[in-house]
């Protein structure tokens, strides 16, 4: 899948492929500043707040850098049916806008479809799963203090501008869940300055970093972060402890009060057992099942209730795999694996490309039933038709196809 933001970050960092991400500190400058508005602006922030229940670990308020309670910034929506929907405070919002204050939403691509289709687009492009989150800080209000993320992060900043320092690593590859705790920062400073519209850093995971207005004035920052969570290590050794199950040696109890000898030959059967394990499932295999087996992303399905789809999209996690077999065409993907006839290849080399497609165009260039063939993907989850909604996620994004 082509995207704007995808190519664009690559330029910005002079990168040639996702192969930098976690590799070292980088700063740039977006090719094209007007693709800033195109992802997002603080009125439409806004407007997702309002429209939306959102409440805390989501949305979240800090002023002087301490997160404020939640009934500062929320309040209750109590509908004709007496449910009660936490949702945001606009006038208390107003006023602490005005004051100064940083306002944070978590996982933005969970209710903007242009947030949802970059995201897809940067995961298809780095095979990791990315999230979003958004920050908007107002006058000279006041940052997180010094600390690290658990996964790669690229910032873009979209209007307004704010001080960044970032910092190295005190410890090698820290996780959430570690041998030992990350808390010492380290003295050395990677890089310090200001980010202002345009402008996109990439910070690698463990790099200390902070984020403020304060000295700033009057003004505002509204930046994304977008969250690249890595697997590690660690991740294939839990997925091949996993796999462990599928053998019977493993199933059984630990010869806990067996004698010495019982209990050393069963160690050195299950070590034995685990070396082929290892072999059998190699890390290779754990990325290609973790993106062949990603559940289908919510996305609507009418099922045919309102007429045909006349334009689809795929809308996996991750690029579908396709083989070509001498009488068919595998599709793996959302965790489904289905075969089609090897003419139908060109038809599902368009409808899997990440881009919208019209079906009657695909049927007019392929000389293939896209219908028919869209309509076995949309079944799985693979597919899924273009509402209005989704279509405006796309537009000025990506290349024209179909």
């Amino acid at each position: 899948m082509r995207h704007s933001l995808t190519e664009a970050i690559e330029k910005a960092l002079r990168w040639s492929g996702p192969d930098g991400l976690g590799v070292g500190f980088a700063r740039g400058v977006l090719p094209d500043p007007g693709l800033c508005t195109r992802l997002l602006t603080p009125s439409r922030l806004l407007d997702v707040v309002m429209r939306r229940a959102l409440s805390p670990p989501q949305f979240r308020c800090f002023r002087d850098g301490d997160e404020l309670a939640p009934d500062a910034f929320l309040s209750q929506l109590v509908t004709r049916r007496s449910q009660v929907l936490p949702v945001a405070d606009m006038d208390r919002l107003h006023v602490l806008m005005r004051s100064g204050c940083s306002i944070v939403l978590d996982a933005l691509d969970s209710f903007d479809p242009t947030m949802e289709i970059a995201c897809r687009a940067l995961q298809w492009w780095s095979r990791e799963l990315v999230q979003v989150n958004t920050y908007l800080t107002t006058n000279d209000a006041a940052g997180f203090s010094l600390h690290w993320d658990d996964h790669d992060v690229i910032v873009v900043q979209i209007g307004g501008e704010k001080s960044w320092q970032v910092r190295g690593t005190s410890r090698p590859a820290p996780m959430y869940r570690d041998a030992e705790p990350n808390t010492v920062i380290p003295e050395q400073i990677v890089w310090s300055g200001t980010m202002r519209a345009g402008d996109v850093m990439h910070i690698p995971r463990g790099y200390w970093h902070q984020a403020t207005r304060a000295g700033l004035g009057t003004g505002y920052s509204l930046h994304m972060t977008f969250g690249f969570v890595k697997r590690t290590g660690v991740d294939w050794m839990s997925w091949v402890a996993d796999r462990s199950r599928e053998r019977e040696p493993f199933r059984h109890d630990l010869h806990r009060w067996g004698t010495q000898t019982e209990r050393g030959d069963q160690e050195h059967a299950l070590v034995a057992e685990m070396e082929q394990l290892l072999l059998d499932y190699p890390i290779q295999a754990y990325l290609a099942a973790r993106e062949q087996q990603r559940p289908p992303p919510r996305h609507v399905d009418t099922g045919g209730v309102f007429g045909p789809p006349a334009a689809v999209v795929c809308v996996t996690d991750f690029p579908p795999h396709l083989e070509i077999g001498p009488t068919g065409v595998e599709v793996v993907a959302a965790g489904k694996k289905m075969t089609f006839a090897a003419r139908a290849e060109p038809a599902l080399r368009r409808l899997l490309s990440g881009h919208p497609v019209q079906l009657d165009a695909v049927s007019a260039a392929t000389g293939v039933d896209a219908a028919a063939v869209a309509g076995s993907l949309i079944q799985e989850g693979v597919c899924a038709e273009v509402t209005e909604a989704l279509s405006s996620g796309y537009t000025g994004m990506i290349p024209t196809d179909g």
